[in-house]
């Protein structure tokens, strides 16, 4: 008699769900068309933990909210504590950088229900669903450092009051490097060690980078993303994977899953997805160009069909450009993404409009009733997404619904985006329309964090990536890098 292996015999008495790639994508398109129809959360709220409930192959839900620079920070959950306890979902703010105070650390999590996806179990583990949270304070109140929540609040009191709804299609670009956990690990006298020397048009069918690129691309498919185009990018072992526009809160949620899903399939392979703007100096780096438009119930307010672009989406980019340096710590938050500002490098650094110049910081891709848009070159792929979208969407209101065209004498300047961290604090700091748009608590706080970091490297980049800056980046650092100063 032969004994079954432990390995059979542990898989047939843990049964959790798992989900055929095909159904899990016809699933999260349901839930992602509800959520375009605007179904209440009283809706998504009982849908989600009637099932929950009823589904006992799940074991866990992974709980998602983001710090104040972007960090996408997790929870797991245990289904059935969830189910009976989602109302107290309290967690130690104290410990994240930029959100409470030690004598204050008490915050809650807030379950946006209709932000429910089901996950691939090859790439996430068997009977783990994931929920997004907004962060609230001690009195339940939206916290000031949560971004997510505030984005939420402010699409939804702009479509109820005027019918207005964001579109944004992000491209998120990163390079794929050797070895596991290669950015903590990165020496000064080491440069990063790339994957494939491929790029554009020429990665083999077969070859590591298209190997990555494919699994993502599944798993993306999977959650719901409906993807448009694969591909390896112009750096090489550069990727980006493009997908359907969306409105600006599920954009950002989307980029914070995208992200994650690619650091986890190169961890599985034995690599690391990096997200740095610029880790490898002489080739290009890394962007996330973000198409915008508005439309006001199903008209998009940015097409006009003598001109083009219409007035409002005129004065929409123009106001974008007019506060270009205030915001440019927001859309480049790392030391590391002033070396992409290169203008050797197809950098979108120029505060211009352009149609075809790629060195211009908004361009205006050809387009129709439907797909007119702006194209906003500069915003780094490490920036907080909910905060960059954010500050773009409320400073090109201010310009698109002003009555003059008020922001229109910055289209005649010829000025750049500053190049370095210490110059974009200094813009940022001095801000009149920053004051205006977040509180003076999160302003000093956001301000701290960067300060902090950029005290830890040297004013002149250099021709080399230095180690303080990727170890001391606010996506790899950790409770042990940061103290080994």
């Amino acid at each position: 008699m032969h004994c079954n292996s432990p390995t059979k015999h542990l898989n047939e008495i843990k049964n959790f769900l798992t989900m055929p790639y095909e159904e899990m994508e016809e699933r999260n398109l349901e839930m992602k068309h509800f959520r375009k129809n605007m179904k209440s959360q009283d809706f998504f709220k009982e849908k989600t933990l009637k099932y929950l409930a009823d589904e006992k192959r799940i074991k866990g839900v992974n709980v998602c909210f983001t710090d104040l620079e972007g960090k996408l920070l997790t929870l797991d959950y245990d289904k059935n504590y969830i189910v009976r306890s989602h109302h107290n979902l309290t967690f130690d703010g104290s410990s994240i950088r930029g959100f409470s105070a030690q004598n204050e650390s008490d915050l809650l999590l807030n379950v946006d229900w209709s932000s429910f996806r089901w996950l691939p179990s090859d790439i996430f583990g068997p009977g783990k669903v994931m929920l997004f949270a907004n962060v609230l304070d001690r009195s339940q109140n939206q916290y000031n450092s949560d971004f997510r929540g505030i984005l939420q609040q402010f699409t939804t009191q702009m479509y109820a009051e005027k019918k207005y709804i964001f579109n944004v299609a992000p491209e998120i670009e990163g390079f794929l490097l050797n070895g596991i956990d290669a950015e903590q690990n990165f020496m000064d006298k080491e440069d990063f060690k790339l994957v494939t020397s491929g790029g554009y048009y020429n990665s083999l069918p077969q070859d590591p980078l298209r190997i990555f690129i494919d699994t993502v691309a599944e798993a993306k498919r999977a959650i719901g993303f409906e993807n448009e185009k694969d591909h390896p990018e112009v750096a090489p072992s550069q990727f980006e994977l493009s997908y359907k526009y969306t409105n600006a809160l599920e954009a950002c949620d989307q980029i914070q899953i995208y992200k994650l899903l690619c650091r986890q399939v190169a961890k599985k392979m034995g690599y690391t997805a990096s997200f740095l703007p610029k880790p490898v100096i002489d080739i290009n780096g890394s962007g996330m160009h973000t198409n915008i438009s508005v439309n006001k119930e199903v008209s998009n307010l940015f097409y006009d069909n003598k001109s083009g672009l219409s007035s409002f989406g005129k004065n929409f980019a123009s106001a974008i450009l007019n506060y270009a340096k205030d915001t440019c710590l927001l859309l480049n938050s790392s030391v590391n993404s002033y070396r992409r500002l290169d203008p050797k490098f197809e950098a979108p650094n120029e505060i211009k409009v352009s149609g075809n110049d790629r060195g211009a910081m908004i361009r205006i891709p050809f387009g129709d009733e439907n797909s007119t848009r702006i194209e906003v070159r500069p915003i780094a792929p490490d920036c907080n997404p909910y905060l960059a979208n954010f500050a773009m969407l409320k400073i090109g209101l201010m310009g698109g619904e002003a009555k003059a065209n008020k922001f229109d004498s910055i289209l005649k300047k010829r000025e750049k985006l500053p190049g370095n961290i210490y110059d974009a604090i200094r813009y940022f700091k001095g801000s009149d329309v920053i004051s205006e748009i977040i509180t003076k608590e999160v302003r000093d706080k956001y301000l701290a964090l960067k300060g902090e970091v950029a005290a830890r490297c040297p004013k002149d980049l250099g021709t080399k990536v230095k180690a303080s800056e990727i170890i001391y980046h606010h996506e790899v650092t950790n409770q042990l890098l940061w103290h080994s100063f």
